[in-house]
């Protein structure tokens, strides 16, 4: 099977071992920690504010990643609306 996939053998029994890789043991360990930040800021914090905020609790995570995780789990900030300024004339 390992000759007509064009895959190692060594390769294949590693992924028998363990499915799932380095890098999404990872992801579901930072993911509670984004959810985290995300709500205690008041859903406003977008990636690259919460990637500065693991990186000063000595998580290392880069903004690209931080999006691709928010994109995943569906964690959309709050957007700002701007102040528009009215005036009444008629008073």
């Amino acid at each position: 099977m390992c000759r007509i996939l064009g895959v190692a053998r060594q390769s294949f029994y590693r992924w028998l071992k363990c499915p799932d890789g380095t890098r999404e043991k990872e992801d579901k360990k930072l993911l509670p920690e984004i959810k985290k930040i995300f709500i205690e800021n008041r859903e406003v914090y977008g990636p690259p504010r919460i990637a500065e905020a693991l990186r000063k609790s000595n998580i290392p995570c880069g903004k690209q990643r931080v999006k691709r995780l928010m994109c995943e789990a569906n964690i959309k900030p709050k957007r700002r609306t701007k102040y528009k300024k009215t005036t009444n004339f008629n008073a």
